[in-house]
């Protein structure tokens, strides 16, 4: 239990024991708009009505009341009808005490209770091109991850890749075409980038030229049967998209336990229909093969259209089963975008009605735009991963070079790579999943500003205090001084770590993580420039100790989010 838990549980106690019943709890406490108001508040109006009192008399009378029980560790002070309170500095620099205990595990918690959880997410399509609005699902998933992990659950990270469908029949379309060309495809060094883009052109001469849906349909069968020279170019071509996504992925820092593909679940989905056709869970509708859900507010979810060709849920059905089964999850959570709200209650309905209890969760976000409209990967309006990670580190690339003119490559590419990395997902990961992106290359790596250029300067500023004072051995505080107001509050503010990552858990909400760090850092510059933390005083110690959590406290939360700190920049 953690320094905040432990004293709001103390006080909560305190105050029932007062009023002789279990009347409040620790969700009254709340934080002050303002620091100088103390560190937590009681607002008393429900307590008020229990005590037939009003909110102030009753903050009054708590306030004496609960004195006896501080032992010089809080102050009391009425303001109207909230009782605030505010920590010594003795009692709450036992925080930092705990960060220098804990270290990366500083923010841990066993609120899952081991319970299993698999996290699908990247659900790319092969043949396709890999933009920026991949790149959010990507982030989101694996950050969630890492929460989930940090906070006690048995986590299992998972991909499911489309690489069977129309969309794939249309590269190899614009494939065969480019073929005819005599072009010479071993030239082209990323063949899954080519494969998208073959995908963009053959989208754009279908719909000029739409006789040519037949030969598409037709090539589409040819690869479904599984034979012939059509599904051997749907092996050689999927395997181009598998090693550009696997490589996205390395250079992303993300690992799956597994990867699953459509196409090893669509012929067991076919298998199952005439089940549950017989089991009513499905029926026949004029030529198609439905759920029909109409009676649970749910509409119509088609399997099967008229012509036989499959769906989604072919493919999904038997994936969740094998998922729910093999790995006895207790918890399955698809981390998909907001379009597929209303597929993915249908599919869990359906699931239900098969028998399957386990909890099952649909992480919807919404879309990425730039700055001047919206993506499409049919269009090829969009920033792809090549280009934006091109993008990102030449512009970083310069712009660290001109920093640093004598530094070696080596350490330049370092600050590159991970700089370009951590600002596609802190981009990705500072507003909540259900708000629109608009990814704006420039401002995202400003260093004024929420982003992760400056969290990472921040990061690397106080190494370098840290090194300057020579790596002075910082142990434990003998002594706490008197703190100042930003010191209070700074301390006052990892405190309130761990219940941040529980709550960005809890709501599967990373951003919470960004905007913590970003308000920490923010009041850890405006107290860099107030206070010379270097001089050797009786502070000096306190300081370099504080300084110190903060850096372990803002290197965790960069964890959770995926990103590496930069120790120079």
């Amino acid at each position: 239990m953690y320094f905040l838990e432990k004293k709001k549980k103390f006080i909560i106690e305190k105050i029932n024991e007062i009023l002789g019943d279990d009347i409040a709890d620790e969700s009254m406490l709340t934080y002050p708009p303002a620091s100088e108001m103390g560190d937590l508040s009681l607002p008393c109006f429900s307590l008020a009505k229990q005590l037939k009192k009003n909110p102030h008399e009753t903050a009054e009378f708590l306030l004496k009341e609960l004195g006896i029980f501080s032992n010089n560790d809080f102050s009391l002070q009425v303001a109207g009808p909230y009782l605030n309170l505010k920590f010594s500095d003795k009692i709450l620099s036992k925080v930092l005490e705990e960060i220098f205990e804990k270290k990366d595990k500083y923010g841990r918690s066993h609120l899952g209770n081991k319970k299993r959880v698999m996290v699908e997410y990247s659900n790319v399509n092969t043949h396709k091109q890999y933009h920026i609005g991949h790149l959010r699902n990507l982030c989101y998933g694996d950050s969630v991850c890492k929460l989930l992990a940090i906070s006690g659950y048995n986590v299992i990270p998972v991909s499911y890749i489309n690489d069977f469908g129309i969309h794939v029949a249309k590269t190899l379309w614009a494939f065969s075409e480019f073929q005819k060309s005599g072009k010479d495809i071993s030239r082209i060094e990323n063949k899954g980038e080519f494969l998208g883009n073959l995908y963009v052109e053959a989208t754009r001469k279908l719909k000029e030229q739409p006789h040519f849906k037949e030969v598409v349909n037709f090539l589409m069968k040819k690869i479904e049967s599984r034979q012939g020279q059509e599904y051997k170019l749907w092996k050689k071509t999927r395997k181009w998209s598998i090693e550009q996504f696997n490589r996205i992925y390395k250079e992303m820092n993300i690992t799956f336990e597994h990867i699953f593909y459509e196409s090893e679940f669509i012929d067991r989905g076919l298998e199952m229909i005439e089940d549950l056709l017989d089991r009513g869970i499905f029926e026949r509708s004029k030529g198609a093969v439905i759920a029909n859900l109409e009676k649970y507010g749910l509409g119509i979810l088609v399997i099967l259209r008229s012509d036989g060709t499959a769906l989604y849920p072919v493919a999904d059905i038997p994936l969740a089963q094998e998922k729910l089964e093999k790995y006895n999850l207790d918890t399955s959570i698809y981390v998909v975008d907001n379009r597929q709200t209303l597929y993915f209650k249908q599919l869990f309905k359906v699931l239900e009605l098969l028998g399957y209890k386990q909890k099952m969760i649909h992480l919807a976000y919404d879309f990425v735009k730039l700055p001047d409209g919206m993506i499409s990967s049919r269009t090829g309006n969009i920033i792809t991963y090549e280009d934006l990670n091109c993008k990102l580190r030449e512009k970083i690339y310069k712009e660290t070079h001109s920093r640093h003119p004598d530094w070696p490559q080596e350490k330049i590419e370092k600050v590159v790579n991970v700089l370009s990395v951590g600002t596609i997902k802190f981009e990705m990961l500072k507003v909540g999943a259900d708000q629109i992106i608009t990814f704006d290359i420039n401002k995202a790596l400003s260093l004024d500003g929420f982003t992760i250029a400056y969290l990472e300067y921040t990061f690397a500023r106080i190494s370098s205090i840290l090194r300057k004072a020579n790596n002075q051995k910082i142990s434990c505080i003998e002594e706490t001084p008197q703190l100042n107001e930003k010191e209070h509050c700074l301390v006052m503010m990892l405190a309130k770590y761990p219940e941040v990552v529980k709550k960005a858990t809890k709501n599967y909400n990373p951003s919470e993580i960004a905007k913590y760090l970003f308000d920490l850092a923010r009041v850890f510059n405006d107290y860099y420039h107030q206070v010379r933390i270097l001089d050797v005083n009786k502070e000096r110690n306190f300081r370099l100790f504080l300084i110190k959590s903060i850096k372990q406290v803002v290197g965790n939360g960069l964890e959770l989010l995926g990103i590496e700190c930069l120790e120079e920049m």
